[in-house]
């Protein structure tokens, strides 16, 4: 799994870089792991230590030892300094460092981001490589690779840590998928994927996710036995958008070991506000005893602002008399298969009916846009377009302006890479859009598969318009992104007098049509 970057969810190895690199180090063995969560850092990217690694592990060049005592060093790591341990006895061994200033320079390098402590070592440690008959060019690279450490420069006990706990993590996702699907959905906001992708990936490794239900779901998701090998993950009511914990929990204990048989027994056994019912039947909840979303919702209409007592235990007397059975039975037509997607993402920020980009897979084809999952079998070098909704946008610092994007369709997820300058004429589509289409050249390395973009375009409308309502995506909120999910003030169309702390764009009205997809945004 760790090799094909089947790792979302994974401790430390879910991310863009991780699982780009993975396929490519390919790890055997733990060492390798440890390896790989300290190479994918900004301090060895900036250092040049990430190709001449990965150059060397696949044969393509030979590690370089000019001399016996610097093997012994750097061997393990293919003759590349990637621990601050290595980068000390790097100095003592071959520039003649005492321990004392082999310290120093350690402290140096976790505070160079700050003091550029480390360029004060520069005369020592390459003069004194070169008078122990090191070439020069060879201690000026190393000197280099020590200087890229930055703040980011992993001590080595550091890095087997975390490769332990990423080991242990994808252990437990292969073995036990259910188990990790419900701990990761119960466990958010965490990582870089949103609960939508986490039921996908889940489902992708062969585990039944159940949707909320009144009757068996409680606040956490919980898992439930079925005839296969693994359990089903039943979602919990923590997942219904707007619902307090003190309602969900309300509904649980009321409901104890029975069973509920309507939506106005739950409303008036649980003793929970209307507003905590009307969430419930927006997420189809009600399901259970045939109550479909529409219907759930037009009986929660029916109830009043709280139960009456009086009439609730007439109503236990009656053995079960409840005002809905002396009403007409309403039919109201069923909701397109379209618009109950809308409504899960709305309410749930996911959907086990179906992908939104399903609906539009028609559309898409006259329009001779390729499926995400087809990338695999067309050859590299070709100019393509793929479209999806944004999950990831990552802009690294380490990156020099190179902004890289994911987009997921119904088939599975796409990369996208956009180079400074094609970033700054697509910006507003790719920062405040949440459905884009990329054209570009496909580039293939093995495994990984990635679209050089020289196009963005914004299909926000074709969204909108599934189930003929309003569909559009809101990011979730990034790590340190500036501007990641909404409209950037520097673009010409950004209303005068208007700044992203103000009310959101659009009415009340139209603000509650907004579906929450959320995409996370990384500098």
């Amino acid at each position: 799994m760790i090799q094909k970057a089947d790792t979302l969810g994974v401790f430390q190895i879910e991310s863009r870089a991780q699982m780009s690199m993975l396929p490519r180090m390919k790890p055997r063995e733990f060492y390798d792991l440890v390896i790989e969560v300290a190479i994918v850092r900004p301090g060895p990217i900036q250092g040049d230590m990430v190709h001449p690694y990965l150059r060397r592990r696949e044969g393509k060049e030979k590690p370089e030892y000019p001399k016996p005592e610097l093997r012994a060093v750097l061997e393990k790591t293919l003759g590349v300094p990637l621990f601050q341990e290595q980068a000390m006895k790097v100095a003592i061994v071959g520039a003649g460092f005492t321990a004392v200033e082999a310290d120093q320079l350690r402290r140096a390098m976790a505070t160079f981001k700050l003091t550029g402590g480390v360029s004060h070592f520069y005369d020592k440690l390459v003069g004194g490589m070169i008078a122990r008959g090191y070439p020069k060019d060879f201690a000026e690279r190393t000197f280099k690779q020590i200087e890229g450490f930055g703040s980011y420069g992993f001590p080595e006990s550091h890095a087997a840590s975390f490769a332990k706990i990423a080991y242990a993590s994808c252990w437990m996702k292969h073995h036990h998928p259910d188990v990790f699907c419900a701990a990761l959905l119960n466990a958010q906001p965490m990582g870089f994927y949103a609960p939508a992708q986490i039921v996908r990936d889940a489902r992708n490794h062969g585990v039944e996710v159940r949707p909320v239900s009144v009757n068996d779901s409680h606040w956490d998701c919980t898992l439930e036995p079925t005839r296969g090998l693994t359990m089903a993950v039943r979602l919990g009511f923590g997942q219904v958008r707007g619902l307090a914990n003190v309602h969900g929990a309300a509904i649980v204990a009321a409901r104890g070991p029975g069973r509920y048989d309507s939506v106005e027994e739950v409303w008036r056994r649980a003793g929970t506000p209307r507003a905590a019912v009307e969430r419930l039947a927006e997420a189809d909840a009600f399901h259970c005893f045939a109550e479909d979303r529409r219907q759930g919702l037009w009986k929660v209409k029916g109830l009043g602002e709280a139960p009456l007592p009086l009439f609730a235990a007439a109503d236990e007397r009656e053995q079960g008399f409840s005002p809905e059975g002396h009403e007409p039975h309403v039919a109201l037509k069923p909701m397109t298969a379209g618009r109950d997607v809308v409504e899960d993402y709305r309410s749930l920020a996911l959907s086990l009916r179906g992908h939104p980009l399903q609906f539009l897979r028609q559309e898409l084809d006259a329009m001779r846009i390729v499926r995400c999952a087809d990338l695999a079998t067309i050859r590299d070098g070709r100019n393509v377009e793929v479209a999806g909704v944004i999950l990831v946008r990552q802009r690294p610092g380490s990156a020099k302006g190179v902004l890289f994007v994911t987009i997921e369709d119904e088939t599975g997820v796409a990369q996208g890479i956009l180079w400074p300058d094609r970033f700054e004429i697509y910006r507003r589509q790719v920062m405040s859009a949440s459905m884009i289409a990329m054209r570009g050249r496909l580039q293939k390395e093995g495994e990984v598969i990635h679209i050089i973009c020289d196009r963005i375009s914004d299909h926000d409308a074709m969204l909108r318009s599934i189930g003929r309502m309003d569909f559009s995506v809101a990011p979730g909120r990034g790590d340190g992104a500036s501007h990641g999910g909404g409209p950037d003030p520097r673009d010409p169309g950004f209303p005068r007098g208007r700044t992203l702390a103000s009310p959101p764009f659009g009415t009340v009205a139209e603000q509650e049509e907004i579906v929450r997809i959320r995409s996370h945004d990384f500098h």
